[in-house]
């Protein structure tokens, strides 16, 4: 199934998209995703491979989470997601956490992470979060040396937020305010602004702390639906 797999993403890919994707994710050396390969499929067309393949075995999804193509890790995330949103049954969505929590080494690019982590760690964790138990795995992210761990920490509460549940996605922000990462600021940035589509109080607190030392991406981010003249204001401040 694994090689049928395989086969359908390489006859769906487009080459000579290839090298705009391999643009849009910073593959040149000393960029973020460095040597990453592609082979010119949508996120669209990854979708309907990874629902007709939905079924995968966790042996067959570490294969694919570990191959060098880009699409392939990312169809294995689908899968994943697909096998977490189907399991009824705690000890299974306990299985597919603990496999996708041993794989973030392969979750190496913003998509992979976007993608992924708040339908399945986001959703895992916030059933945690409202009963009770502390999100230790997530501080751990958001302090880790790994770029995309941390994106994996701060782009988990995505769910979070979506369930009115703010405090973790501040809190998190918060270690991650000093971040040297353009990307860091950027989904640091763009939480904060999820936070203040729900709750602007809440967010102009934030920034009322914090919006002098925030790196002016994570701040332009963050005060994006505001008025023309709360913007000036928080950039002038």
């Amino acid at each position: 199934m694994l090689n049928q797999l395989i086969g359908d993403l390489k006859k769906t890919g487009e080459a000579e998209r290839i090298n705009v994707f391999m643009k849009f994710f910073k593959t040149k050396k000393g960029e973020y995703g460095e040597g990453d390969k592609f082979l010119g499929i949508t996120v669209p067309e990854t979708r309907k491979v990874a629902k007709k393949y939905k079924n995968l075995n966790l042996k067959d999804l570490q294969k694919l989470l570990k191959n060098e193509i880009h699409e392939c890790r990312l169809c294995a995330l689908m899968i994943l997601r697909l096998q977490y949103e189907k399991a009824k049954s705690i000890q299974n969505k306990k299985r597919l956490i603990n496999f996708y929590l041993k794989n973030t080494k392969y979750i190496n690019n913003w998509d992979l992470v976007d993608l992924s982590s708040p339908y399945i760690l986001g959703s895992w964790f916030l059933a945690l979060h409202l009963s009770g138990v502390k999100l230790d795995i997530l501080y751990k992210f958001a302090r880790s040396e790994s770029l995309w761990e941390k994106r994996i920490a701060i782009i988990s509460t995505y769910t979070f937020i979506k369930n009115n549940q703010f405090e973790d996605t501040i809190k998190i922000s918060e270690i991650l305010l000093t971040d040297k990462h353009d990307l860091i600021h950027k989904a640091v940035g763009w939480m904060l602004r999820e936070i203040g589509k729900r709750d602007q109080n809440i967010l102009e607190k934030f920034l009322q702390r914090h919006s002098q030392k925030m790196p002016r991406t994570m701040l332009r981010y963050a005060i994006e639906k505001f008025s023309k003249e709360k913007r000036k204001y928080y950039l002038t401040k």
